[in-house]
């Protein structure tokens, strides 16, 4: 079985980001697409960033054009998650989540949780600072119905 801290992405700016760098963090991570109507949930996200970061929140973007939402290039989608929901935690190049090409993490996070498929944009995960995932939620799922758990998690 994989580890979650033997994950590495790659951010737009093409500096990879080893998850090593996780440990002992709360790590909470989602798919993202630029042109979905769950795209607003970015300035919770960041401001959840914001309001925990010191205390050892980390927040990733993973965008994804599997649902045709997404902007053409990382650099499109990285200006305007930017301009227009201030976001400043990390953003990784594009993935997929589902199916054969499908980002070894979201097939580790979907047999972690034995959910199955993405159904959406803005399915978020919440993994512990131990490296377990804690929760899987909805796209429906706001930043701030997630925040109880997540201080829940940083009080461990």
């Amino acid at each position: 079985m994989s580890d979650f801290y033997n994950f590495t992405e790659t951010e737009m700016s093409g500096q990879k980001i080893d998850f090593n760098e996780f440990k002992g963090k709360v790590v909470l991570l989602m798919n993202t697409a630029s042109k979905c109507g769950f795209a607003p949930q970015l300035e919770g996200f960041e401001g959840l960033y914001q309001k925990y970061h010191e205390q050892g929140l980390a927040v990733l973007g993973l965008p994804s054009n599997q649902f045709r939402q997404e902007l053409a290039s990382d650099e499109e989608t990285a200006e305007y998650c930017s301009v227009h929901f201030g976001v400043t935690f990390p953003m990784t190049k594009q993935i997929w989540v589902n199916g054969k090409e499908a980002d070894p993490l979201f097939t580790y996070l979907k047999e972690q949780t034995n959910t199955g498929r993405i159904k959406w944009n803005f399915t978020k995960f919440l993994i512990g600072r131990d490296g377990e995932v804690i929760k899987r939620y909805s796209p429906r799922t706001k930043p701030e119905q997630i925040e109880p758990d997540i201080i829940k998690a940083l009080q461990k």
